[in-house]
């Protein structure tokens, strides 16, 4: 795993303890007080992956978390305007409290009527419509910063989506370098089963305030168009679908000018059937992270697979238990590249209730008939 660990933590969790206390107070003797204006939510979820046939980038090894994330907020204007606070707890699963993170949650939302919604603040990447490809975005960063911080803006219709968002990953000190990323994602239906999906991200680093000759301002530009066939409820599965586009890269490090732009090929697809679920990611062409080796995940924030001339990723997915609230999933993941293979094993559960929710809970039809995303 290529992103940094949690930083351990020997001193008294009891300010953590405090915290938590109280909101989860607030969320169980505010809302009846005023349920027409306080949202509430509760999201927990749970991650076991054991990876082997690892390398230095994604080493072998057992991954074991918790993250709890109660939000509370207030709403105006039939829910036009939104403010919501709360923490995200991470906890390795351990017999102890050290390697814990606790990351603050405040967001400002504007929901208009149109499927126009804008997002200020500390806010969950789980507002995001669908998860980033890996190439983007990897599992191992995913896990332990589930937060962006700064501006997204999103149109959602029927016939699909389009955001962009502006994330501010680190801010400039003497030892730290400034860093943020700007991305764009979109997924659009055309005609028929025919889609237009795409993807761009920019990451920027600065220099630290104190530094060396050595350290220069780098860029990272991926941009990935797509089309794609959705045959969901045209076949017997629940659901079908695949794409396939280009990747183009560019990076540069300003110290020298130097564009380095690799272009490769990559096909996706999933399908569903009751429980069962496989996907597919195949990719071949250049390296799409060319200053890696020198910047690391800095200024690549994408899976280090995609270094490979070719990479194959397959996840085998068991949904134990799919509804509204609950989502409980086993899945085998095989990766084969043209340097090495990997093969995980890999159990994840995520339980979310809010105030809508809530007031639904007797309804079995309803919970049953929706489907629980999957954050991991």
């Amino acid at each position: 795993m290529h992103a940094s660990k949690p930083v351990s933590r020997t001193s008294s969790c009891l300010p953590m303890t405090k915290w938590l206390c109280a909101i989860l107070t607030l969320l169980l003797f505010i809302p009846p007080l005023v349920a027409q204006e306080v949202e509430w939510s509760v999201d927990a979820s749970m991650l076991i992956n054991n990876r082997e046939g690892g390398d230095k980038y994604t080493p072998d090894g057992t991954i074991l978390f918790t993250r709890l994330t109660p939000e509370l907020g207030v709403s105006m204007q039939d829910g036009e305007h939104e403010l919501k606070g709360g923490v995200v707890w991470y906890q390795p699963m351990i017999d102890d409290m050290t390697g814990y993170k606790v990351l603050p949650t405040l967001y400002y939302r504007y929901n208009h009527r149109s499927g126009l919604h804008v997002t200020a603040g500390l806010m969950p990447r789980s507002l995001m419509v669908e998860r980033v490809p890996r190439y983007m975005w990897s599992d191992s960063l995913n896990y332990v910063q589930p937060n962006m911080r700064g501006v997204m803006a999103q149109l959602i219709k029927p016939a699909g989506y389009f955001e962009m968002a502006i994330d501010w990953r680190q801010m400039q000190t003497e030892h730290q370098r400034e860093a943020f990323t700007a991305m764009l994602n979109t997924d659009w239906r055309l005609r028929g089963p025919l889609r237009l999906e795409g993807h761009m991200q920019y990451n920027h680093l600065a220099m630290s305030s104190v530094h060396d000759s050595d350290q220069h301002v780098n860029d990272d530009l991926l941009i990935n168009p797509m089309l794609a066939l959705d045959l969901s409820h045209r076949t017997v599965l629940d659901s079908l679908r695949m794409s396939a586009g280009a990747i183009f890269a560019l990076e540069r490090d300003r110290g020298d000018m130097h564009w380095h732009d690799h272009v490769g090929f990559i096909a996706t697809a999933t399908a569903r059937w009751r429980w069962l679920q496989v996907d597919e990611t195949f990719y071949t062409g250049e390296d799409l992270m060319p200053l890696f080796p020198k910047l690391g995940v800095e200024l690549n924030l994408g899976d280090p697979y995609y270094r490979h001339e070719a990479y194959s990723r397959t996840d085998i997915i068991f949904h134990i238990v799919s509804n509204r609230f609950v989502n409980l999933t086993g899945s085998l993941v095989l990766h084969a590249s043209s340097e090495k293979s990997g093969f995980w094993q890999q159990m994840t559960c995520r339980f979310y209730i809010d105030n809508l929710l809530w007031k639904r809970r007797h309804d079995r039809d309803y919970l049953r008939s929706g489907r629980l995303r999957n954050l991991y």
